[in-house]
């Protein structure tokens, strides 16, 4: 895994510039408090990352998750005010601490999740809705981060939903934000992009600083830099508050256990505990696969991770979230996207990024809190740049109706909803059209001089009835009909069945049958009378 530390090591620094405005957002977005956020991106980065069998993706809060959050602090805040008025209470710590002990037994679910091999069914979603999850992010990136470049910040960072908490949508958020922007936040983000562009010239990774050096760390800097030039020259357009990380800065200085939130074991007596654990489990486990899936997709190496020592790897990840304070975690297609689009190798890169965000939390987080969110979001405007691209629509275009389609579908569904929704609508398109594309596999139906001939492939199931019922109900009468099934390893019962209510009914239209078979197939299903088999296999 060192081997490949000249690469992981920029890399992580990416994934770790990307990561610490997103363990933020997400926190505020989930209504809690902001270094549960901070947790999940360590846990995820340093725990997850050690033990997933992925090579490239990279673990954190998911903002997926962001809504189940809100909504189960809700429910136990309201258990534990009731609480406080009885004669005789239980004395819970508060919600965050039941929520907590939620997201461990989550964990607990999806470890056993992997040992069952539930991770299998990431193998059945169509390779057409993960490309289209690609490029949906991909916008969904560029969308969601320019009001932020420009100096917009009402929304959280990380938001992935087309309707957004604070009253505005997308494309609304999108128009306001051109209409009244920050000309400090423009200037910055701007200068960003070009540093960053500039860095990834073929002509300069000759020199070892650029190749050592990431251009967004570099860019970061710099952006950081002339903010502070605009406070002393400039202040009008310096930017402040709350367009600047902000991590809260008097609960680092004092001891760091302090951040650490313990789950509160009371909870083990109420049932909704159990079916929160059961909603976050399912849910980050689907995300978590469709991460894996995306990863593999993107990955030059075309290397294939395993599923199910994933979900291992992520209830391991939620069981110690849970118990020390953190947000539940996922594997993160964005955070994923930027490490690979970095050039990242192994998983060396999100354990690195893991430490990075614990560290600068422990030490530097009075230097973190001068960071423009604006600087930031030019990072990962570039990411979502190299996630879609007009060649990207062409590929799949060139693939046919087929793959097309759901490609598409998959993009519109996810920007007009959000990611889980909009998979799940991607992904039944999908399924349809791999119905589809399976109806005719099965046979092979032509007329050559009259003769009617009809060939049955290797397999042909119950989706390919409809097909045949159609040929036979079409059948003129005194035709001439040849059934070869001498290639088929499979054949449905109720395409036997079909067969054989073709063979029987076929004397009444004066219907001519001889069927090329393999020797001693089909007696125990065709029954009728008169069939000649034309040849013995």
């Amino acid at each position: 895994m060192f081997k490949t530390l000249k690469e992981d090591l920029p890399a992580s620094l990416v994934v770790y510039l990307v990561a610490l405005p997103l363990c933020l957002g997400i926190a505020i977005a989930s209504d809690a408090p902001l270094f549960s956020g901070m947790i999940a991106g360590i846990v995820g980065g340093i725990i997850v990352g050690s033990l997933s069998g992925s090579h490239l993706s990279v673990s954190g809060p998911a903002a997926g998750l962001a809504v189940v959050v809100v909504s189960s602090l809700k429910r136990f805040g309201k258990i534990v005010e009731d609480d406080r008025l009885l004669a005789e209470p239980i004395g819970y710590e508060g919600e965050f601490e039941l929520f907590l002990l939620s997201v461990l037994l989550a964990g607990m679910l999806q470890l056993i999740f992997g040992l069952i091999r539930a991770g299998g069914i990431s193998n059945y979603i169509p390779s057409s809705v993960i490309k289209g999850m690609l490029a949906a992010i991909g916008l969904i990136l560029i969308f969601k981060q320019i009001p932020h470049a420009l100096g917009i910040d009402t929304d959280f960072e990380g938001d992935e939903s087309f309707e957004q908490a604070d009253g505005e949508n997308t494309l609304s958020e999108l128009w306001h934000s051109v209409l009244d922007f920050e000309p400090g936040a423009l200037m910055i983000s701007l200068l960003a992009g070009v540093i960053i562009l500039f860095w990834a010239k073929k002509s300069l990774k000759k020199y070892s600083f650029i190749k050592l050096v990431p251009g967004a760390l570099i860019a970061v800097l710099s952006g950081t830099l002339i903010n502070l030039a605009l406070r002393e020259w400039y202040p009008e357009w310096a930017l402040q508050g709350s367009h600047l990380v902000d991590l809260p800065l008097d609960s680092v200085r004092g001891n760091p256990l302090n951040l650490i939130t313990l789950p509160d074991w009371n909870g083990l007596r109420l049932p909704i505990t159990y079916e929160i654990a059961f909603l976050i489990a399912v849910i980050a486990s689907i995300e978590s696969l469709l991460s894996l899936e995306a990863v593999d997709k993107l990955d030059p190496q075309r290397r294939i991770s395993p599923p199910n020592r994933e979900l291992k790897a992520q209830g391991i990840g939620n069981i110690v979230s849970g118990l020390i304070g953190g947000l539940p975690l996922t594997a993160v297609i964005v955070r994923s996207s930027a490490n690979t689009v970095a050039g990242a190798k192994s998983r060396l890169s999100a354990i690195v990024h893991g430490i990075l965000l614990l560290l600068s939390v422990l030490f530097i987080p009075h230097v973190l809190n001068l960071i423009p969110k604006a600087a930031l979001a030019a990072v990962l405007i570039l990411v979502g740049y190299k996630l879609v691209s007009w060649e990207v629509v062409q590929a799949n275009y060139r693939k046919g109706i087929n793959q097309f389609i759901p490609f598409v579908v998959t993009i519109v569904a996810i920007l007009m909803t959000d990611l889980l929704k909009g998979i799940g609508i991607g992904i039944l398109v999908g399924i349809f059209f791999v119905i589809r594309s399976n109806f005719n596999k099965g046979i092979t139906y032509v007329v050559d001089e009259g003769r009617h001939m009809i060939r049955l492939r290797s397999s042909v199931n119950y989706l390919n009835k409809g097909v045949l019922s159609k040929i036979f109900e079409q059948m003129p009468k005194g035709a001439e009909v040849w059934i070869d099934g001498a290639d088929a390893q499979f054949i449905d019962p109720d395409i036997y069945e079909l067969l054989d209510d073709f063979i029987r009914s076929a004397s009444e239209k004066d219907i001519q049958i001889e069927i090329i078979r393999k020797k001693n197939s089909y007696n125990k299903y065709f029954k009728a009378e008169g069939v000649k088999f034309a040849s013995e296999l």
